[in-house]
């Protein structure tokens, strides 16, 4: 009886001890807390900062940090040049990146290994051999394969969309589609690019040609990557001018035969090494909770990769900076992360993700500049409810350059997953009108970058996230 009381007692202290040991885990791994005050309270603290966000602005737009970010962006640029994944240029400019960050003073820079494709564009060049000879300025899209050696010749068919592919089915085998779809918006006319070879190959369609995505050209093609569907045959695809598919679509409905040899040298190598930049400051209170703040490093293969997301990466490092320089600690840990192999789809941040996302908890915001750094306007932000609330009231403190707009929907390839699992997200909204003229083309150079308006863009960046670094709780899921 005294033996089995004794078992009893011995489980019984097992037990509370395991539960004891699971509650000290889950306290220590629980971020130290999610925003509880009234709202009115957290106003107030965040009115507080209204110098230090003067300081800031100051700094970055009239003070010694005037154009700074620019000129770093220049010299990256003019430097590297373009830098597509999987490429040798892409390697130099992370080694270049980690060299810069470290030079710079910041802390724990360092690289976090990634795997990300390697394709290769080749020789290419489309020629229209009737009703007149005419050379196309052509761009292939990411992962298309080639041509045989000797290229396709083919007659061509030039349907405005997929509804008239569809319909028009049994006249496309053995031609090359060209596709003619207007530019609606991006979101919505960036099917073409990413699907139509697919939607051309179902319908026995040799090659696929694809109207550049862009509402403005000057015959400048704008490539970009495209998926080929499971079970589908994958046709070369590539993409060309507005004014060469206008022209195609007129001279067919005038009913004459369009007849083109296209000729790509593409292919697919096998995934290579790559890496994720990582600098910080951290955290004076909470090191383990972080604000991240985003662009992706590497480019397409045409022009300088200034704007796409040369921009972003400029003023994710230069928020570093300007904090750094004003000898701020934030309560949480800045983290800036310049992702590797965006443009195949996010591939360096989903790896990020996977990577960190057993500390997601610890994620207070997630901030990602991938839509051009022109004027700013604002924020677009998601989160719920009360985070919203808060992020407002952080907005005002930028009053004195008159960028206080806080905008739905955060938007951004690289934290889209973050903000799925909860976190709030911000993007960075600027007066963007003219991004989509030189996206993916030739024409993204430092000609498009504006000095001023980078400073601006820093200063919003350095703002947001020192603000909600330093407040006193997180922002509430």
């Amino acid at each position: 009886m005294t033996g089995s009381k004794s078992r009893c007692l011995n489980s019984i202290s097992q037990v509370l001890l395991t539960l004891l040991i699971l509650r000290c885990l889950q306290c220590h791994s629980r971020p130290h807390s999610y925003n509880s005050k009234p709202l009115s309270e957290i106003s107030k603290e965040i009115f507080k900062y209204s110098d230090i966000a003067q300081r800031i602005i100051n700094l970055a737009v009239y003070g010694k940090a005037q154009n700074r970010s620019y000129e770093r962006l220049a010299e990256f640029t003019d430097t590297v040049g373009n830098r597509v994944s999987g490429s040798k240029n892409l390697d130099l400019a992370i080694k270049y990146m980690y060299n810069a960050l470290t030079r710079d003073g910041l802390e724990n820079v360092h690289l976090e290994q990634v795997k990300i494709p390697h394709w290769v564009r080749g020789e290419e060049s489309a020629v229209m051999l009737l009703p007149r000879n005419h050379t196309l300025a052509i761009l292939g899209l990411g992962s298309s394969v080639g041509t045989p050696p000797g290229g396709i010749e083919a007659e061509v068919m030039v349907v405005e969309s997929f509804e008239e592919l569809k319909k028009r089915a049994s006249e496309a085998k053995g031609k090359i589609v060209v596709y003619n779809q207007p530019f609606v918006s991006y979101g919505e006319t960036v099917a073409y690019r990413a699907s139509g070879a697919s939607e051309a190959a179902k319908v026995g369609a040799v090659a696929s040609l694809i109207r550049s995505v862009t509402p403005f050209s000057i015959n400048s093609p704008h490539t970009g990557w495209q998926w080929y569907q499971p079970g589908v045959p994958q046709i070369p695809t590539a993409c060309i001018t507005v004014e060469d598919a206008q022209m195609m679509a007129r001279m067919a409905r005038r009913g004459q035969r369009i007849v083109m040899r296209l000729t790509m040298g593409a292919q697919t190598l096998p995934d290579v090494d790559s890496y994720n930049n990582v600098a910080e400051i951290t955290g004076s209170k909470h090191p383990e909770q972080v604000v991240l703040l985003s662009g992706h490093l590497d480019s397409w293969d045409v022009g300088q990769g200034a704007m796409d997301d040369g921009g972003g990466v400029a003023i994710s490092w230069e928020a570093l900076s300007l904090i750094r320089d004003l000898g701020l600690r934030p309560k949480r840990t800045l983290r800036t992360v310049l992702w590797s192999a965006e443009e195949p789809g996010g591939v360096g941040a989903a790896q990020y993700f996977q990577q960190h996302k057993a500390n997601i908890s610890n994620f207070d915001l997630v901030m990602e500049s991938d839509l051009g750094t022109f004027s700013p306007l604002g924020l677009q932000f998601t989160g719920s409810d009360k985070a919203r609330a808060i992020m407002k009231e952080v907005m005002k403190l930028l009053a004195p350059i008159n960028v206080t707009s806080l905008e739905e929907h955060g938007e951004g390839t690289d934290i889209n997953m973050w903000m799925k699992a909860g976190v709030p997200g911000a993007s960075l909204h600027t007066a963007d009108q003219r991004y989509f003229w030189f996206h993916h083309s030739d024409g993204d150079t430092m000609s498009v970058q504006n000095p001023e308006e980078l400073n601006l863009c820093s200063a919003v960046w350095a703002v947001v996230a020192y603000v909600v670094a330093d407040l006193e709780e997180m922002l509430p899921r």
